[in-house]
């Protein structure tokens, strides 16, 4: 719990009104109560301030008019991070104290909690850093109440530094002192650190081993000049980076991770007045592409390469558009100033798995890949990989939820039965959790194939529960009987609601846009099972949620090995091509029993899925008869259409 911290109040205030104000919203992890602390002291206004269940109280006793600005500044002069809403004020009766104080978080285990994203490296952070007058010079760890790891961190609520993963570091007298200053930016600042006290960097590989902070940082550098791949932890797991400029470092990073196409990102220095100088020199972002490139949450986003890119070929093979983002931590700012150029960061992982978090398994199942690794000491919670955006129409899409974009939250028109789990498709899983009107998405999981996906699966669905005191008391699953999450929900003690895959892509449109009355909903999606046993994914629905009727869809054709389909678009072409009576046998093994089954009826599954015909038109087009991840073919032919 947090130390009470007092101030006085300017001599000759006169105390008329006493009013306990509770503010909700995103207003713990973000430096509200300084805030608050700061405008009570400018106004003269005692009483306190606290943590508690997600939200902040206040405690506010002074003239009648400057209670009014107190109550404004809360909702117009917040912090920047900060999203609070008024949740209620009411008058109470005096107390007749003297000063304002911070008093010690409560706990409660009331459902009312909102948990900070992880926040981007702050401008004064970042002068710092680079400054070689502060203490804080080159610090891969530093922060204050407006930036740093937040979720990932986090351990219970309230958010306090006992109940993060910083609980072992700590204070030395110069941060303690920042720490129990109203006045400083890192008045409670939960990460705050700095050398002396804080995580520290070790670099490993086999030559050398080192824990010196600066020898770590020139190994890292010196390793990637060479061509070499190193796993970096960074805030919500460990990246594999290498020279995006160098092809054969690329190449090989493919080979290692057994990813032969998939597009890799690419993180670039912050250079030029608005940061994206040396972005501008390989991709040409749009204005609304720029707008998302330089959010705090610093998101990977989707952008047209320049003609004349002179990147890695193969960084996104057959695709005229790079994923790029910007760094959002301390370590990334080093890494990438003292490198000089863009280097490659993809996600620290065996391919469609989470990323690897914790320092050990890190080493032991990257080691194949990584030719050295860049561990620290400070413990990360939970997973949350990079959020992907793509700008379509001048519309955000998010492509991926992930680190500073997830946990996300929404509000629902009406609140719910009971507090529910939903588990989320079986490839490119999220989660979520819904109660009374809130509902909170998890971050990016993975493809549900192997038991790594499956431990953190099930692990994030407990600790949501954990996280937001909320016991969940029925599941919603697919409809595929196939998938692991409807396997997993089955062996659970909870009643389970089937929903059909399409339905609800179909409500969540009827949810962003905040309909009302009926909609024509067309889910054009890759595959998923249907009511009737066939593969779904060209329908038209016509209702609410809860109460779609399917009215239409693409004529069914006979599907030759069902989900298989996804990664081998020859079988959709093939398929396509022998209803019509053309006797097209695509150049793959296989093919030719392939044709004697589907004339046979066996393994051939009726589809009506609009994913299936481009993965189709790939084939003939453009020959792409196997794809090594799901949407290769039609991405391609997007990119030549462009």
């Amino acid at each position: 719990m947090s130390p009470a911290v007092t101030g006085h109040a300017p001599t000759g205030n006169v105390v008329t009104v006493a009013r306990q104000i509770v503010v909700s919203g995103r207003v713990q992890g973000v430096g509200y109560r300084p805030f608050v602390y700061r405008i009570a002291h400018e106004l003269g206004i005692s009483g306190s301030v606290r943590n508690g269940a997600g939200k902040v109280f206040i405690l506010a006793e002074g003239e009648a008019d400057d209670l009014e600005r107190l109550q404004a500044a809360l909702t117009d002069r917040p912090p920047p991070l900060a999203l609070p809403v008024i949740q209620s004020c009411d008058d109470v009766e005096l107390s007749g104290i003297q000063s304002f104080t911070i008093e010690p978080s409560s706990e409660s285990t009331a459902a009312d909690i909102h948990i900070p994203p992880d926040l981007f490296t702050c401008d004064e952070c970042l002068q710092e850093l680079n400054s070689d007058h502060e203490r804080r010079h080159r610090y891969p760890f530093i922060n204050c109440t407006q930036c740093g790891p937040r979720y990932t961190l986090i351990e219970s609520m309230p958010y306090d530094r006992p109940n993060t993963s910083m609980r072992d570091f700590s204070l030395c007298a110069a941060c303690r002192s920042e720490y129990e200053d109203p006045f400083d930016r890192r008045f409670h600042a939960q990460p705050l650190a700095c050398p002396d006290c804080g995580p520290a960097l070790e670099f490993v590989s086999a030559e050398m081993q080192t824990t010196a902070t600066e020898a770590a940082l020139q190994a890292t550098v010196a390793a990637i000049r060479r061509g070499a791949i190193i796993a970096i932890k960074g805030v919500g797991g460990y990246h594999l980076v290498c020279d995006a400029c160098n092809d054969s470092a690329v190449q090989s990073l493919r080979q290692r991770k057994q990813r032969p196409h998939k597009p890799l990102a690419v993180l670039f220095p912050l250079a030029g007045t608005d940061g994206l100088a040396a972005i501008r020199k390989y991709v040409a972002p749009t204005p609304e592409e720029t707008i998302h490139l330089i959010d705090p949450a610093r998101p990977i986003v989707l952008v047209r390469k320049r003609p004349d890119c002179s990147l890695s070929a193969a960084l996104a093979p057959g695709l005229d558009e790079l994923g790029v983002f910007l760094p959002y931590s301390p370590l990334h700012h080093i890494l990438l100033q003292d490198f000089g150029g863009p280097i490659v960061a993809t996600s620290g992982n065996l391919s469609g798995e989470p990323v690897i978090t914790d320092n050990s398994e890190a080493t032991r199942r990257l080691t194949h890949v990584a030719d050295a690794f860049l561990h620290h000491n400070r413990p990360i919670v939970r997973p949350a990989d990079d959020a992907v955006v793509r700008v379509i129409a001048s519309s955000e899409q998010l492509i991926r939820p992930g680190r500073g974009l997830a946990p996300a939250e929404f509000l629902l028109p009406d609140a719910i039965e009971v507090p529910t789990i939903a588990l989320g498709g079986h490839l490119k899983n999220t989660i979520a959790l819904a109660w009374d009107r809130r509902v909170v998405v998890s971050p990016h999981v993975g493809d549900l194939d192997s038991p790594r996906s499956m431990q953190v699966f099930q692990q994030l669905i407990a600790d949501m529960q954990d996280l937001y005191g909320v016991s969940a008391a029925r599941i919603v699953h697919d409809l595929h009987p196939g998938y692991a999450s409807t396997r997993w929900a089955k062996q659970q003690l909870l009643p389970c609601i089937a929903v059909q895959h399409h339905r609800a892509h179909a409500s969540a449109l009827y949810g962003e846009h905040a309909g009302e009355d009926q909609w024509l909903v067309f889910a054009w999606d890759g595959t998923g099972f249907g009511d009737d046993g066939s593969l779904w994914g060209g329908a038209g629905f016509i209702g609410q949620p809860g109460n779609w009727q399917r009215v239409t869809s693409f004529r069914p054709f006979r599907l030759i090995g069902g989900d298989k389909a996804g990664r081998e678009p020859w079988r959709s072409a093939a398929a396509l091509a022998w209803e019509t009576g053309d006797s097209w046998m695509p150049p793959v093994d296989g093919a030719a029993l392939a044709e004697t089954a589907w004339r046979k009826n066996i393994n051939a599954n009726q589809s009506s899925a609009a994913g299936r015909l481009f993965d189709a038109a790939a084939s003939f087009v453009l020959e792409r008869h196997m794809a090594s991840f799901e949407g290769q073919g039609p991405m391609e032919l997007e990119s030549i259409a462009a």
